[in-house]
Protein backbone atom coordinates (compact mmCIF):
# COMPACT_ATOMS: atom_id res chain seq x y z
CA UNK A 1 0.00 0.00 0.00
CA UNK A 2 2.84 2.36 0.85
CA UNK A 3 4.49 1.68 -2.51
CA UNK A 4 1.25 2.41 -4.38
CA UNK A 5 0.75 5.70 -2.54
CA UNK A 6 4.37 6.78 -3.05
CA UNK A 7 4.16 5.95 -6.74
CA UNK A 8 1.01 8.02 -7.29
CA UNK A 9 2.44 10.85 -5.20
CA UNK A 10 5.69 10.93 -7.16
CA UNK A 11 3.88 10.87 -10.53
CA UNK A 12 1.47 13.63 -9.45
CA UNK A 13 4.28 15.82 -8.12
CA UNK A 14 6.48 15.36 -11.19
CA UNK A 15 3.63 16.23 -13.54
CA UNK A 16 2.52 19.10 -11.31
CA UNK A 17 6.05 20.56 -11.34
CA UNK A 18 6.23 20.14 -15.11
CA UNK A 19 2.87 21.89 -15.68
CA UNK A 20 3.80 24.70 -13.27
CA UNK A 21 7.11 25.33 -15.03
CA UNK A 22 5.55 25.28 -18.52
CA UNK A 23 2.79 27.70 -17.50
CA UNK A 24 5.29 30.13 -16.03
CA UNK A 25 7.39 30.04 -19.19
CA UNK A 26 4.36 30.58 -21.43
CA UNK A 27 3.12 33.56 -19.45
CA UNK A 28 6.61 35.04 -19.31
CA UNK A 29 6.41 35.51 -15.55
CA UNK A 30 9.27 34.74 -13.21
CA UNK A 31 8.60 31.54 -11.30
CA UNK A 32 9.67 31.05 -7.73
CA UNK A 33 12.57 28.53 -7.77
CA UNK A 34 11.78 27.58 -4.17
CA UNK A 35 8.43 26.17 -5.28
CA UNK A 36 10.05 24.05 -7.98
CA UNK A 37 12.76 22.93 -5.54
CA UNK A 38 10.14 21.94 -2.96
CA UNK A 39 8.17 19.97 -5.55
CA UNK A 40 11.32 18.20 -6.74
CA UNK A 41 12.36 17.37 -3.16
CA UNK A 42 9.07 15.74 -2.17
CA UNK A 43 8.75 14.00 -5.55
CA UNK A 44 12.21 12.45 -5.18
CA UNK A 45 11.43 11.26 -1.65
CA UNK A 46 8.33 9.47 -2.94
CA UNK A 47 10.32 8.22 -5.94
CA UNK A 48 12.96 6.81 -3.58
CA UNK A 49 10.37 4.93 -1.52
CA UNK A 50 8.88 3.42 -4.68
CA UNK A 51 12.25 2.45 -6.16
CA UNK A 52 13.55 0.81 -2.98
CA UNK A 53 10.31 -1.13 -2.61
CA UNK A 54 10.51 -2.33 -6.22
CA UNK A 55 14.17 -3.34 -6.07
CA UNK A 56 14.38 -4.99 -2.67
CA UNK A 57 13.11 -8.51 -2.09
CA UNK A 58 13.81 -11.06 0.61
CA UNK A 59 15.77 -13.17 -1.87
CA UNK A 60 17.85 -10.36 -3.36
CA UNK A 61 17.41 -7.55 -5.88
CA UNK A 62 14.96 -7.29 -8.77
CA UNK A 63 17.06 -5.65 -11.49
CA UNK A 64 14.47 -5.86 -14.23
CA UNK A 65 14.54 -3.25 -16.99
CA UNK A 66 11.79 -0.96 -15.70
CA UNK A 67 13.06 -1.09 -12.12
CA UNK A 68 16.55 -0.10 -13.26
CA UNK A 69 15.12 2.71 -15.41
CA UNK A 70 13.27 4.03 -12.33
CA UNK A 71 16.51 3.86 -10.35
CA UNK A 72 18.50 5.64 -13.06
CA UNK A 73 15.85 8.37 -13.42
CA UNK A 74 15.95 8.89 -9.65
CA UNK A 75 19.76 9.09 -9.74
CA UNK A 76 19.67 11.64 -12.57
CA UNK A 77 17.12 13.78 -10.73
CA UNK A 78 19.20 13.67 -7.56
CA UNK A 79 22.38 14.64 -9.42
CA UNK A 80 20.68 17.58 -11.12
CA UNK A 81 19.04 18.61 -7.85
CA UNK A 82 22.27 18.77 -5.84
CA UNK A 83 24.36 20.24 -8.66
CA UNK A 84 23.09 23.78 -8.17
CA UNK A 85 22.86 24.47 -11.89
CA UNK A 86 20.12 27.09 -11.34
CA UNK A 87 18.72 27.99 -14.76
CA UNK A 88 20.13 24.89 -16.44
CA UNK A 89 18.72 22.76 -13.64
CA UNK A 90 15.24 24.22 -14.09
CA UNK A 91 15.39 23.66 -17.84
CA UNK A 92 16.42 20.03 -17.40
CA UNK A 93 13.43 19.49 -15.12
CA UNK A 94 11.17 20.14 -18.12
CA UNK A 95 12.55 16.93 -19.62
CA UNK A 96 13.28 14.94 -16.47
CA UNK A 97 9.94 15.38 -14.70
CA UNK A 98 7.69 13.85 -17.38
CA UNK A 99 10.23 11.11 -18.15
CA UNK A 100 10.42 10.19 -14.47
CA UNK A 101 6.64 10.10 -14.21
CA UNK A 102 6.48 7.85 -17.28
CA UNK A 103 9.13 5.50 -15.86
CA UNK A 104 7.23 5.18 -12.57
CA UNK A 105 3.92 4.62 -14.34
CA UNK A 106 5.35 1.87 -16.55
CA UNK A 107 7.19 0.29 -13.65
CA UNK A 108 4.01 0.08 -11.58
CA UNK A 109 1.79 -1.10 -14.45
CA UNK A 110 4.03 -3.80 -15.96
CA UNK A 111 4.98 -6.69 -13.66
CA UNK A 112 8.59 -7.83 -13.52
CA UNK A 113 9.54 -11.06 -15.29
CA UNK A 114 13.15 -11.07 -14.11
CA UNK A 115 14.23 -13.47 -11.36
CA UNK A 116 15.44 -11.91 -8.12
CA UNK A 117 19.23 -12.05 -8.02
CA UNK A 118 21.75 -12.18 -5.20
CA UNK A 119 24.72 -9.90 -5.89
CA UNK A 120 28.19 -10.18 -4.44
CA UNK A 121 29.87 -7.00 -3.12
CA UNK A 122 31.98 -6.89 -6.29
CA UNK A 123 28.90 -7.04 -8.50
CA UNK A 124 27.14 -4.42 -6.38
CA UNK A 125 30.10 -2.09 -6.98
CA UNK A 126 29.90 -2.78 -10.72
CA UNK A 127 26.16 -2.09 -10.74
CA UNK A 128 26.66 1.19 -8.85
CA UNK A 129 29.42 2.35 -11.21
CA UNK A 130 27.28 1.47 -14.23
CA UNK A 131 24.27 3.37 -12.91
CA UNK A 132 26.40 6.43 -12.17
CA UNK A 133 27.94 6.26 -15.64
CA UNK A 134 24.57 5.91 -17.38
CA UNK A 135 23.12 8.74 -15.31
CA UNK A 136 25.89 11.20 -16.13
CA UNK A 137 25.77 10.21 -19.80
CA UNK A 138 22.02 10.84 -19.83
CA UNK A 139 22.54 14.28 -18.27
CA UNK A 140 25.20 15.04 -20.89
CA UNK A 141 22.82 13.97 -23.67
CA UNK A 142 20.08 16.24 -22.32
CA UNK A 143 22.58 19.08 -21.98
CA UNK A 144 23.67 18.53 -25.59
CA UNK A 145 20.02 18.63 -26.65
CA UNK A 146 19.54 22.01 -24.98
CA UNK A 147 22.75 23.30 -26.60
CA UNK A 148 21.49 22.16 -29.99
CA UNK A 149 18.18 23.97 -29.47
CA UNK A 150 19.98 27.07 -28.25
CA UNK A 151 22.34 27.07 -31.21
CA UNK A 152 19.45 26.58 -33.66
CA UNK A 153 17.53 29.46 -32.10
CA UNK A 154 20.51 31.80 -32.31
CA UNK A 155 21.12 30.84 -35.92
CA UNK A 156 17.50 31.36 -36.99
CA UNK A 157 16.90 34.32 -34.65
CA UNK A 158 13.94 32.68 -32.94
CA UNK A 159 12.61 33.47 -29.47
CA UNK A 160 11.66 30.40 -27.47
CA UNK A 161 10.95 31.04 -23.74
CA UNK A 162 12.71 27.86 -22.65
CA UNK A 163 15.88 28.44 -24.64
CA UNK A 164 15.93 32.17 -23.94
CA UNK A 165 16.02 31.43 -20.21
CA UNK A 166 19.23 29.41 -20.55
CA UNK A 167 22.71 30.75 -19.69
CA UNK A 168 25.04 31.82 -22.54
CA UNK A 169 25.96 29.15 -25.07
CA UNK A 170 29.62 29.15 -24.05
CA UNK A 171 28.71 28.42 -20.43
CA UNK A 172 26.40 25.62 -21.54
CA UNK A 173 29.16 24.03 -23.61
CA UNK A 174 31.71 24.30 -20.80
CA UNK A 175 29.31 22.54 -18.46
CA UNK A 176 28.68 19.83 -21.07
CA UNK A 177 32.35 18.89 -21.19
CA UNK A 178 32.61 18.89 -17.40
CA UNK A 179 29.73 16.41 -17.26
CA UNK A 180 31.28 14.27 -20.01
CA UNK A 181 34.58 14.11 -18.13
CA UNK A 182 32.82 12.75 -15.04
CA UNK A 183 30.74 10.34 -17.15
CA UNK A 184 33.84 9.04 -18.95
CA UNK A 185 35.56 8.34 -15.64
CA UNK A 186 32.61 6.32 -14.32
CA UNK A 187 32.20 4.53 -17.67
CA UNK A 188 35.89 3.59 -17.57
CA UNK A 189 35.54 2.20 -14.04
CA UNK A 190 32.38 0.34 -15.06
CA UNK A 191 34.13 -1.31 -18.02
CA UNK A 192 37.19 -2.23 -15.95
CA UNK A 193 35.06 -3.76 -13.19
CA UNK A 194 33.06 -5.68 -15.78
CA UNK A 195 36.23 -7.19 -17.26
CA UNK A 196 37.47 -8.08 -13.78
CA UNK A 197 34.28 -9.60 -12.36
CA UNK A 198 32.86 -11.53 -15.35
CA UNK A 199 34.36 -14.79 -16.52
CA UNK A 200 32.64 -15.46 -19.85
CA UNK A 201 30.97 -12.64 -21.81
CA UNK A 202 29.70 -15.09 -24.43
CA UNK A 203 27.96 -17.42 -21.97
CA UNK A 204 26.38 -14.52 -20.09
CA UNK A 205 25.22 -12.79 -23.30
CA UNK A 206 27.24 -9.66 -22.52
CA UNK A 207 29.46 -9.36 -25.58
CA UNK A 208 27.20 -6.93 -27.46
CA UNK A 209 26.89 -4.79 -24.35
CA UNK A 210 30.65 -4.67 -23.85
CA UNK A 211 31.24 -3.82 -27.51
CA UNK A 212 28.69 -0.98 -27.55
CA UNK A 213 29.86 0.40 -24.19
CA UNK A 214 33.46 0.36 -25.44
CA UNK A 215 32.37 2.11 -28.63
CA UNK A 216 30.64 4.77 -26.53
CA UNK A 217 33.82 5.16 -24.47
CA UNK A 218 35.75 5.73 -27.70
CA UNK A 219 33.28 8.38 -28.90
CA UNK A 220 33.61 10.33 -25.65
CA UNK A 221 37.40 9.92 -25.55
CA UNK A 222 37.70 11.27 -29.10
CA UNK A 223 35.42 14.17 -28.20
CA UNK A 224 37.41 15.08 -25.08
CA UNK A 225 40.72 14.85 -26.96
CA UNK A 226 39.31 16.92 -29.83
CA UNK A 227 38.07 19.52 -27.35
CA UNK A 228 41.52 19.74 -25.70
CA UNK A 229 43.59 19.68 -28.88
CA UNK A 230 41.40 21.40 -31.48
CA UNK A 231 38.78 23.18 -29.40
CA UNK A 232 35.82 21.17 -30.70
CA UNK A 233 32.39 22.56 -29.82
CA UNK A 234 28.98 23.14 -31.37
CA UNK A 235 27.54 20.51 -33.72
CA UNK A 236 30.45 18.11 -33.51
CA UNK A 237 30.26 18.09 -29.72
CA UNK A 238 26.49 17.48 -29.60
CA UNK A 239 26.65 14.80 -32.30
CA UNK A 240 29.47 12.84 -30.67
CA UNK A 241 27.74 13.16 -27.30
CA UNK A 242 24.54 11.67 -28.69
CA UNK A 243 26.44 9.04 -30.71
CA UNK A 244 28.03 7.74 -27.52
CA UNK A 245 24.77 7.90 -25.58
CA UNK A 246 22.89 5.99 -28.29
CA UNK A 247 25.52 3.23 -28.11
CA UNK A 248 25.01 2.93 -24.35
CA UNK A 249 21.25 3.16 -24.72
CA UNK A 250 21.08 0.38 -27.32
CA UNK A 251 23.58 -1.78 -25.46
CA UNK A 252 21.80 -1.54 -22.12
CA UNK A 253 18.13 -0.65 -22.63
CA UNK A 254 17.82 -2.37 -26.00
CA UNK A 255 19.41 -5.64 -24.94
CA UNK A 256 17.46 -5.87 -21.67
CA UNK A 257 14.21 -5.12 -23.50
CA UNK A 258 14.85 -7.88 -26.03
CA UNK A 259 15.84 -10.40 -23.35
CA UNK A 260 13.02 -9.60 -20.95
CA UNK A 261 10.10 -8.82 -23.27
CA UNK A 262 10.72 -10.19 -26.77
CA UNK A 263 12.58 -13.48 -26.62
CA UNK A 264 12.01 -14.17 -22.92
CA UNK A 265 15.45 -15.61 -22.27
CA UNK A 266 16.77 -15.55 -18.68
CA UNK A 267 18.49 -12.16 -18.33
CA UNK A 268 21.88 -11.62 -16.77
CA UNK A 269 22.55 -9.66 -13.62
CA UNK A 270 24.86 -7.03 -15.09
CA UNK A 271 24.12 -3.49 -16.07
Amino acid sequence: MVIILSTFAAIALYMGGFIYHVRQLRTGSLFNPLILTAIASVAMIAHTVTTIGALRHSGGLDLSLLNVICLISLTINAMVFVSGLTKIQHSLYLILFPLSALALALGSAIPSTKPVMLLSPDMQAHVLLSILAYSFLAIAALQALLIGLQSWQLKHKRQNPLVTALPPLQSMESLLFEIIWVAEIFLTLSLISGFLFYDDFFAQKLLHKVVLSTLAWIFYAVLLIGRHVRGWRGHIATRLTWAGFICVLVGFIGSKFVLEFLIAQPPVIAL
